[in-house]
């Protein structure tokens, strides 16, 4: 049995199945273009995204990463060279697909939610790329998504925390509308201004903004933006999401993609993901 078996996090046979495909034709195209394509490869690519699921899961350094893993340098320039070549955002839309096709939706989504997170970030991140979200009082970043009605992730900025919701939701929409043509409506937070509602327009996008309930204190479920709110929470079962320990945005970016990626592969094989919850 393979010593990797042990770690929770590892790909099973069916959930590398999902996977390897894009991973492979990723290898051969860099091979295609490589000086020493006689040389054939070093690390199994398995392995490789084994001990970035590892860091993502556990919220480990790299450094940290167990001996049996590849060196941990390794393991970091292949993350760097795929979230660079698009492989994680690739993956996302793979999977997303079939996920909606088993819940009866068209593999492509009309509609969307807009919200945003703000997270603390670690010493690493230099004070230029922070901010501060004054009505949440944190110094840090803040994480900007787009969702399908499902939950699913269609897009993510990542911005430092002083960033509006309305400059962030122009760029989401931009990129939703290039990225997704169907999609004619986005409910998205209050705090959208007219900039970016009347952006969204220009883009065929009708932009809704969702109140919260009049007179409610507390933790309120609201219509539209709780499904969201409920990816979020599945994303922050990935301890290096729990504070961004990214020293540049778009690799912050990149674990947001691998957590979704991990969540459908779990959810199109039927496995669970092991959390406190029934221990």
């Amino acid at each position: 049995m393979d010593p990797h078996d042990r770690y929770p996090n590892d790909l099973s046979d069916q959930r590398w199945a999902l996977i390897e495909p894009v991973l492979t034709a990723w290898r051969a195209e860099r091979r295609r273009h490589a000086l020493d394509i006689g040389r054939p490869p070093e690390h199994d690519l398995r392995q490789i995204l084994n001990a970035i699921l590892y860091v993502d899961r556990t919220g480990i350094a790299w450094r940290y990463l167990p001996h049996d893993f590849p060196p941990w340098n390794t393991v970091y320039g292949y993350f760097a060279r795929w979230q660079r070549d698009g492989v994680f955002a690739q993956l996302t839309g793979v999977l997303r697909r079939p996920v909606r096709a088993r819940e009866g939706r068209d593999a492509e989504p009309s509609a969307c939610v807009l919200d945003s997170q703000t997270i603390k970030t670690s010493a690493n991140v230099h004070l230029a790329d922070q901010g501060a979200d004054a009505g949440k009082r944190i110094i840090g970043r803040k994480r900007h998504l787009g969702c399908d009605t499902l939950g699913l992730l269609l897009t993510v900025l990542v911005t430092a925390a002083s960033v509006s919701d309305t400059a962030a939701g122009v760029t989401l929409l931009s990129r939703i509308a290039a990225t997704h043509p169907r999609i004619t409506k986005a409910w998205v937070d209050a705090g959208y201004r007219t900039t970016a509602i009347d952006h969204g327009a220009r883009l065929g996008i009708d932009a809704h903004p969702v109140q919260r309930p009049p007179d409610t204190r507390g933790p309120t479920i609201i219509p539209r933006r709780w499904t969201i709110e409920r990816t979020i929470g599945w994303l922050m079962q990935h301890r290096r999401l729990a504070r961004d320990y990214e020293r540049l945005a778009h690799r912050s970016e990149a674990m947001i993609h691998l957590a979704m990626i991990d969540l459908m592969a779990r959810r199109l094989t039927g496995e669970a993901t092991p959390n406190w919850r029934g221990t």
